[in-house]
């Protein structure tokens, strides 16, 4: 395996690498969120810097495609049009920016949005704006990378059961990785040489969605949504914590 790895990177980190998105991918299945965040985490200590976002999108892209289709039959489309319209606009938005927003100010707003979605009623417009979710998502992931708590957010508006809501998510989060992957190839970056790795990354990713959807079977919907919930915060503070620690 050291032969088709990039220079720079260890092997022991290629296999904590491909554990993690196992992982990751299983935790999003079951509880609906939850492993792009841990997969990104790992990502942002292991990879060179330039590589993270980018390796971190493709693979995402990859884990996200095979659990849409893996639900394909829950899925709920028409969720998908203005999503995608508002996502263009906002990777192309995104990817004209030279400075980037400040990282922790990313953090701590979409921190703030995750816990009002939780604990507060969300008006009525946010489930109906789609484009919206798919534009400030799409901006954000060309900075933060993992925004799929933000999306999460937006699908949780939709009272969806367990099923249609992994669905819908992993369909939504399969156009925004796509569309920012497709940025950064326009932008330069040498996916080809971690060609063989996100291979990798995404078999792993595969095996433990499979063992989720498993696990999501035997759940019901009350408990799904008692865990995703439980999942978000925990997401939500963490992210405001870094943001504020960030900024102090």
């Amino acid at each position: 395996m050291i032969a088709f790895l990039p220079p720079e990177l260890a092997q022991s980190a290629a296999i904590i690498l491909l554990a993690t998105s196992f992982l990751g991918s299983f935790i999003t299945a079951a509880f609906g969120i939850g492993g792009g965040v841990a997969f990104l985490a790992a990502c942002a200590l292991l990879l060179p810097p330039a590589a993270i976002i980018p390796v971190h999108g493709v693979v995402q892209l990859g884990s996200n495609a095979i659990r849409a289709i893996m639900f394909l039959r829950h899925l709920i489309w028409t969720a998908l049009p203005a999503f995608v319209v508002g996502s263009l606009i906002g990777v192309a938005i995104g990817g004209s920016v030279v400075v980037s927003l400040p990282g922790w100010l990313v953090q701590s707003v979409v921190g703030v949005f995750i816990l009002w979605v939780v604990f507060a009623k969300p008006p009525k417009w946010l489930s109906r704006w789609p484009l919206v979710t798919g534009l400030m998502s799409s901006f954000l992931t060309m900075f933060f990378g993992a925004t799929g708590p933000f999306v999460a957010g937006y699908v949780k508006t939709l009272q969806l059961d367990r099923h249609t809501h992994v669905a819908t998510q992993a369909a939504l989060m399969t156009v925004q990785h796509g569309l920012k992957v497709a940025i950064f190839g326009l932008l330069g970056f040498a996916f080809a040489d971690w060609a063989v790795l996100m291979a990798g990354l995404i078999a792993c990713g595969a095996l433990g969605t499979w063992i989720g959807k498993q696990v999501l079977g035997r759940m019901s919907d009350h408990g799904f949504h008692r865990i995703l919930n439980i999942i978000l915060v925990l997401l939500a503070l963490r992210l405001i914590w870094g943001g504020v620690s960030a900024f102090l």
